[in-house]
């Protein structure tokens, strides 16, 4: 299949799926006596078409480069988007309790009214979480290898800025004080600092330049930038003065080896072949070794192969629980720090959000890393 088809059966499932959720819930919920009896059925139906449009309409108008239109729709659609998954969840959860109305007829329509309820709550504090700064997590990681001179590096993890529309340059100038403030020798941006527009990332290039390190700020593709567009993408992190690391290794310090591949994810979606992690690490300068990968599979091959340690994003640990473990089913390192074989690896639940700026219990993290030596 052409990648013109692959996106378009993407496109034809994530709206399905989208269609699904609110047919479920906008149904269900209106069984609920106290919406009957405030909205009429043609009014409740008017809502349904105005949600499914917010965020879908939204984006278009942004990519036709209507702003103006398009960020009250596609905030409204984002919040909305949080809001939905979690009414479905749990008026799902009612529905699976009462039989779905089989079993406790008359206790049923009330019970997915309070189901409804609670998801408007967790939606709210979700909403207040995901507004927060990110909290930096700090870690002290071992390193196979590392010259005792490099002890005490000290190296900063961002990753899934997912910088656009809604996430712009006031929020970007935030995060990059943040950086600052923890004095990196040196920094990896781990994928997915690009949403879905790379026009809007375009204009944050001269703030993007103010993130510096001595030891380099070094960076990988996520699929967002397949999906803005690689190369584009890949031209403006450049700009930024980023070391954009695509299937190669280089010597960030004498003794320190940073490597980075395209994602694993997007590889997946757009049919790409070949062995990245074989090709870049069986290549590699001598020394102690950074992987940097976007998504966390292929760890166990990566510690074989001679990493010392591995960063990554993607999943943004489920960013609004209990949405953790369902991601986990796809990416079983769904965020933290794991030790696999005699490499750790460090997966970053994200710095910014995708999608709903919605948190449910976990913040948005900056990861600090100091490195230390064996020796």
């Amino acid at each position: 299949m052409s990648e013109a088809g692959r996106i378009v059966v993407f496109l034809i499932i994530v709206l399905g799926v989208w269609t699904l959720l609110h047919a479920y819930v906008f149904f269900r919920v209106g069984s609920v006596p106290f919406v009957g009896e405030h909205l009429s059925r043609r009014a409740w139906l008017a809502i349904f078409a105005v949600m499914w449009l917010t965020y879908p309409l939204g984006r278009l108008l942004d990519r036709r480069g209507l702003e103006g239109a398009a960020y009250p729709l596609e905030l409204v659609g984002a919040v909305w988007m949080g809001v939905l998954f979690l009414a479905f969840l749990f008026v799902l959860i009612a529905d699976v309790l009462t039989g779905f109305g089989l079993l406790f007829r008359q206790a049923a329509p009330a019970a997915r009214g309070v189901a409804a309820g609670v998801a408007l709550v967790l939606s709210l504090v979700a909403l207040v979480q995901g507004m927060r700064a990110p909290v930096v997590t700090a870690l002290e990681v071992p390193l196979a290898g590392l010259p005792a001179e490099r002890d005490g590096t000290v190296l900063v993890q961002v990753s899934d800025l997912h910088l656009g529309s809604l996430l712009g340059e006031r929020w970007l100038a935030a995060r990059l004080a943040q950086v600052a403030a923890l004095e990196p020798d040196l920094v990896a941006v781990v994928g997915d600092l690009v949403d879905g527009n790379a026009a809007h990332v375009e204009r944050l290039v001269p703030r993007l330049r103010e993130l510096r390190a001595p030891l380099g700020v070094w960076a990988v593709t996520g699929n967002h930038e397949y999906y803005a567009g690689l190369e584009q993408s890949v031209t403006l992190l450049e700009d930024a003065g980023f070391r954009v690391l695509r299937d190669r290794a280089e010597e960030a310090a004498p003794g320190l080896v940073i490597a980075g591949i395209d994602d694993l994810t997007a590889r997946q979606q757009f049919g790409q072949k070949g062995r990245p992690l074989e090709a870049t690490l069986s290549t590699r300068p001598p020394g102690a070794t950074v992987l940097l990968s976007h998504t966390p599979w292929e760890a166990e091959k990566a510690a074989a192969l001679g990493a010392g340690l591995m960063l990554s994003g993607h999943t943004h640990e489920g960013q609004i629980w209990p949405f953790n473990y369902l991601v986990a089913l796809r990416y079983p390192h769904v965020g933290g720090v794991y030790e696999v074989g005699a490499m750790r690896l460090v997966v970053c639940r994200g710095t910014g959000t995708w999608g709903p700026p919605l948190r449910l219990w976990r913040r948005s993290e900056i990861v600090k890393i100091t490195l230390r030596s064996a020796a």
